[in-house]
């Protein structure tokens, strides 16, 4: 196994990107590397603008490889280019065939190695002048923030309608099912008063807000559905009963049914608590309000494990003694876009470990077993 693929190239590309500072709306010198690599290889390469529409500093990055295989169906292959914070002066730390963080910033392994595994493939392909069909390779900005390159990808630019994105943990799984998502606002307004002279002709909006989330299902609801709230803004001084408060949250399922339902109970939990308070002062009535919305963040992923992508990569990696299961994951990637889009893209593990944290790592030879299932499953699609 890995006869076709350079394992000390492949980790000098790797080490190479990480190094290369790349937030979400601060990707273009990622990005401008990464176009060096591609054009080196033959590929014409071009940006969309999907930069000017999020407000960052370039574009997604769109190369386009033409096959040797005359009637071969072009295949897609997809990584992002940005990093979570704390991702800037990344310092890697290698241990034999581990790379780690240095552990005071992200390693930037989702999603650079997914980044480096594309360009190893198609470095062999070059290099060993294999059978290929033709070949999108699309390295999109802002998947961190809300898989914003994707869902701005100008797809008139993309031929394949079929292909792979490489943003995942596990190495052997490829994940063909993943959840949808609301993203949720809620805004509870009560009424200020002094809170040491006269508490009681206020309606503390963080209380009210507080029933609602104690009476909330949170956390694992069930096996497809999750539900979250992570940011909480409100009062402006420990002695005003506070008058305002937001909260920010998400919930998730891979069941459209249940996430609306999930929805509709978190919306419930606060018209409930907000219908509960009210006050009267000199013959007024006051009452505590709320603003809400819920929005459609991404759509699920539900690819069938008999869809042609899928049987291909199980099949490619069985020829080269390798072992890929579908699997379903509880996080979102550009796949979910591309799907919702009308493309059929599967999601393959990397063997990034601990992402989005300071111990972020990843295995060299997983990185190589997801590169040796790659190159073989281009070459399955020549022979389509």
């Amino acid at each position: 196994m890995g006869d076709l693929i350079n394992r000390e190239r492949l980790k000098a590309l790797f080490l190479e990107l990480v190094r290369i500072d790349a937030h979400s709306r601060r990707e273009a010198a990622m990005a401008a590397r990464l176009k060096q690599e591609l054009e080196s290889l033959g590929a014409g390469c071009e940006y969309d603008n999907a930069g000017e529409k999020v407000n960052g500093n370039t574009g997604n990055l769109i190369g386009r490889l033409d096959g040797n295989r005359p009637g071969a169906p072009p295949l897609l292959l997809c990584a992002h280019l940005d990093t979570v914070v704390p991702g800037e002066g990344v310092k890697p730390v290698v241990e034999g065939d581990i790379i780690r963080s240095d552990g005071t910033t992200v390693l930037g392994a989702d999603d650079k190695s997914g980044c480096a595994i594309i360009c190893e493939v198609l470095r062999q392909l070059r290099e060993h002048r294999l059978s290929h069909g033709p070949l999108d390779v699309v390295f999109t900005i802002c998947e961190e923030v809300g898989l914003l390159g994707a869902k701005h990808l100008d797809l008139a630019r993309v031929r394949a309608r079929e292909g792979l994105v490489f943003d995942s943990d596990l190495p052997g799984a490829l994940y063909v099912r993943a959840p949808g998502a609301f993203s949720l606002l809620f805004a509870v307004k009560g009424l200020e008063a002094h809170a040491g002279m006269c508490p009681e002709r206020g309606i503390s909006a963080i209380k009210v807000a507080a029933e609602a989330v104690a009476a909330m299902r949170l956390g694992r609801i069930d096996e497809e559905t999750t539900a979250n709230l992570g940011l909480i803004e409100g009062g402006r001084a420990v002695n005003v009963v506070p008058s305002q408060v937001t909260l920010h949250g998400e919930a998730r399922s891979r069941n459209e049914a249940k996430l609306t339902a999930q929805v509709e109970h978190m919306v419930s939990c606060f018209k409930e608590a907000v219908a509960r308070h009210r006050m009267t002062l000199e013959g007024r009535t006051f009452n505590a309000e709320l603003d809400y919305s819920a929005e459609r963040e991404y759509p699920a992923m539900d690819l069938s494990d008999d869809a042609p992508i899928v049987r291909r990569v199980i099949e490619a990696a069985r020829r080269v003694q390798r072992k890929v299961v579908p699997a379903a994951m509880g996080g979102a990637c550009d796949a979910n876009i591309f799907n919702g889009r009308g493309l059929m893209v599967a999601n393959l593990g990397t063997g990034m470990r601990e992402v989005h944290t300071l111990r972020e790592c990843i295995d060299l030879n997983d990185m190589v077993a997801a590169a040796e299932t790659t190159l073989e499953l281009v070459k399955l699609y020549a022979a389509a």
